[in-house]
């Protein structure tokens, strides 16, 4: 772990600027400048320079070594280069901007399983333009895992926001076949994760978690369907037998108003749009993907490149900003819990 920094929060933070011609590299910029107003850890950016001066007008320093960022960030946002990509331009991209930001991935990983900074902030990528330049991973959070050498059940991604934290049991798969990817061991393994994650990142003692039902009402005592009977039911039962603290099966909509989510720290859901719905309703701009399970801190803003409105200086930095403050505070309360 790296050493404290200012106010105890270890310092700095590295943050890859993905897809260099979609907004990261704007919303990057604008965190910095936002820096003193959220009261944001030291950071420095990985990427290229030009990206980022296409789209932003303010100071930049670029580094050698990690250590450098501590002292340049109050006067500039100090920036990692890596190799030359070429022309970039806002909106466009291409082959050559998907292995810029490969490689900033790469470099910021590096740096964080050597302990040479806190913890990693990564921006948006475009999944379809690294595949074609021989990426093999469903995204960025696998690739991290791999790197990491954990298990890509051994991990989960956490949508964080202000008033709450979802957790989807499966993700990026066709609806038709989440009943069938469930499974009780899929379930306990997702449960422990959280309930870890928590702990170790958020510094809750005694964490509360609640899960979701698959079918409406929560299936209704078998008569809409049996998942909750089957195997979240059973799930439960494991968990609650090893010491963890978990209410369910809850049915979905009616777990995620404020009086229901006062009663639980995390919500675990059972697919990729039960649980991004409500984190996104109730937290567009300050939605956070925080990956729980690694050895290493990583989180990102929950939303896309963008390409639509790069360059065009109206990306709302509010998720990029969250994202940071967030990494902060994990990597904060590890340097305690060590």
């Amino acid at each position: 772990m790296a050493e404290a920094g200012p106010g105890g929060v270890p310092a700095p933070l590295a943050i890859a600027i993905g897809d260099p011609a979609g907004i990261g590299p704007e919303i990057v910029a604008k965190a910095w400048d936002a820096r003193g107003e959220h009261g944001l850890p030291p950071f420095f950016a990985i990427g290229d320079a030009r990206s980022i001066e296409s789209v932003w007008r303010g100071p930049i320093e670029r580094i050698s070594d990690p250590t450098d960022a501590v002292a340049r960030f109050d006067h500039a946002l100090p920036l990692l280069q890596v190799d030359d990509p070429g022309e970039i331009v806002p909106g466009v991209p291409n082959p050559a901007g998907a292995r810029c930001s490969l490689d900033s991935l790469e470099m910021a990983v590096g740096l964080a399983r050597n302990s040479a900074v806190a913890g990693i902030v990564t921006a948006p990528v475009a999944k379809g333009h690294l595949y074609s330049i021989g990426f093999t991973h469903p995204g960025q959070t696998e690739f991290i895992a791999e790197r990491c050498g954990v298990g890509r059940g051994n991990v989960a991604m956490m949508l964080a926001g202000p008033t709450l934290r979802t957790v989807p049991i499966t993700i990026h798969i066709p609806l038709k076949d989440v009943p069938e990817a469930l499974s009780i061991d899929l379930i306990v393994a997702r449960a422990r994760t959280v309930e870890r994650g928590l702990i170790r990142d958020f510094g809750i003692e005694r964490p509360r978690l609640a899960i979701a039902g698959l079918n409406p009402h929560a299936g209704e005592a078998g008569t809409i369907g049996r998942e909750e009977i089957d195997l979240i039911a059973p799930a439960i039962e494991k968990l609650r037998a090893e010491g963890i603290d978990i209410i369910g099966p809850m049915p979905a909509d009616t777990m995620f108003h404020a009086r229901a989510r006062a009663h639980y720290d995390a919500a675990l859901c059972l697919y990729h749009d039960q649980a991004l719905v409500p984190i996104k309703t109730l937290h567009f701009d300050e939605g956070v993907n925080v990956t729980l399970g690694l050895p290493i801190v990583r989180t990102s803003p929950d939303h896309g490149t963008a390409f639509d409105i790069a360059g065009k200086d109206i990306a709302h930095p509010g998720a990029m900003i969250a994202a940071i403050a967030l990494a902060g505070s994990c990597a904060a309360n590890r340097l305690r819990a060590a």
